[in-house]
């Protein structure tokens, strides 16, 4: 899968998520690579572009040890439930060293769960994860 590929494929998600939970899962989209120990963003969609990568680290919070561990194999995912603000809830392999990383800046993971709709919301979730785990994004 190509960057425009998966661009597509994320928004479509989002749309999709959102539509079934009927309001905002992630506000914040990012596909980031951490090759060769360096965080460098490929993709982004969400209110602040500019402070991501700069907050990344320290974003990461709960999930810090579970992306940076290296242990996923493509198409694996992790949630955190007590992000809350900008900590990240989410990440989903989607190449080698490649992440997706799904945030709501507004509501915790723990919020967005109890809602009933959120079962639902889940499925374009693991559908995309199982999209780019038969096809993975190819970074050059």
């Amino acid at each position: 899968m190509t960057l425009d590929e998966i661009g597509g494929q994320i928004s479509n998600c989002a749309e999709q998520m959102n539509s079934r939970y009927g309001s905002v899962v992630f506000d914040e989209w990012a596909v980031v690579s951490l090759a060769e120990n360096k965080a460098r963003v490929l993709f982004y969609i969400g209110p602040r572009n500019d402070e991501f990568l700069s907050n990344f680290v320290k974003d990461l919070g709960a999930l810090r040890a579970e992306l940076l561990g290296g242990s996923h194999g493509v198409g694996d995912f992790e949630f955190s439930r007590h992000g809350v603000g900008t900590s990240i809830e989410a990440f989903l392999a989607v190449g080698q060293g490649v992440y997706l990383i799904c945030n709501n800046t507004r509501e915790s993971m723990d919020h967005i769960a109890k809602n009933p709709r959120w079962l639902g919301a889940q499925v374009p979730f693991v559908d995309l994860s199982e999209k780019v785990r038969a096809n993975p994004l190819r970074v050059s």
